[in-house]
């Protein structure tokens, strides 16, 4: 969960991307010899006409939610919060001396992924030790799929990003073509040239965007299955008494059955 601290952080930094270009354009307006920066730099981010702006904008969108995504996950991809310190050992601690309901209620006073596949276990403990496995085995799936699902999001921002960026180099390459058609041939290069940088922004864009998001999603997939891996290792090892007092467990007698009355004459 996002804490205010850590949102304050998030505004702090787009604030500063946001005024980081403001300095450098106004270190720039010193030099008049330079064209780029007699234009500006949000005069060419926006340049490319109302598609442009569009994109430029749905790109900033992309951002915000990536940076969301990563701080939020950096939270909640914490050992802590996944595996709580304690809970493995107070629970084996607990069901080798056959306190099953104070075991139960350890798990419920730490919710947490660990905490669900040691419930699940627990539930299905009347049922020996084949449905115990099979009821974690399930509940490590169902816990590795509830934390890939935000991760995937950032997969999907950093496929979307370049595709936008694309889109906008194209459709601002279309219109600085078509104003030299419509001049029929007049533009010099100088202009076909402007208008093709101002188009490129939007592929620098997509990229700055898309980069970062790809990155901490191969991190933070690659961090989810060492940290599945280690709770279901750590769910075999609480339920170790359990297993071992399964197997030593002597067959039920079986009562022979009373013979037939002979019938009667």
């Amino acid at each position: 969960m996002i804490t205010l601290r850590n949102f304050k952080f998030a505004s702090f930094c787009t604030v500063a991307l946001v005024l980081c270009p403001k300095l450098v354009l106004a270190n720039n307006e010193s030099d008049n010899s330079s064209p780029a920066a007699e234009s500006g730099f949000f005069d060419i981010v926006f340049s490319g006409g109302w598609v442009g702006t569009l994109i430029v904008l749905t790109l900033l969108v992309l951002s915000l939610i990536a940076v969301y995504l990563i701080i939020e996950q950096i939270l909640l991809l914490r050992r802590g919060e996944v595996m709580p310190a304690g809970l493995a050992d107070d629970v084996r601690q607990l069901l080798s001396q056959g306190r099953l309901s104070e075991a139960d209620q350890a798990c419920r006073n730490k919710p947490s992924p660990l905490a669900f596949v040691l419930l699940s276990g627990l539930a299905e403990i009347d049922f020996g030790w084949q449905a115990m496995e099979k009821a974690m085995e399930d509940a490590i799936t169902e816990q590795a799929a509830k934390l890939y699902r935000k991760v995937e999001y950032l997969s999907v921002i950093g496929n979307l990003a370049p595709m936008c960026g694309l889109l906008g180099t194209v459709t601002g390459m279309i219109f600085a073509f078509q104003q030299v058609a419509a001049s029929q041939g007049t533009a010099g290069a100088g202009d076909l040239a402007q208008g093709i940088y101002s188009a490129l922004v939007t592929t620098v864009a997509g990229l700055v965007v898309a980069i970062p998001s790809l990155g901490a999603f191969a991190v933070f997939r690659n961090r989810i299955d060492q940290l599945i891996g280690e709770a279901a290792y750590l769910a075999q090892h609480v339920f170790t008494p359990v297993r071992r007092r399964g197997s030593k467990v002597a067959p039920r007698p079986v009562t022979p059955s009373t013979p037939n009355a002979p019938p009667r004459q």
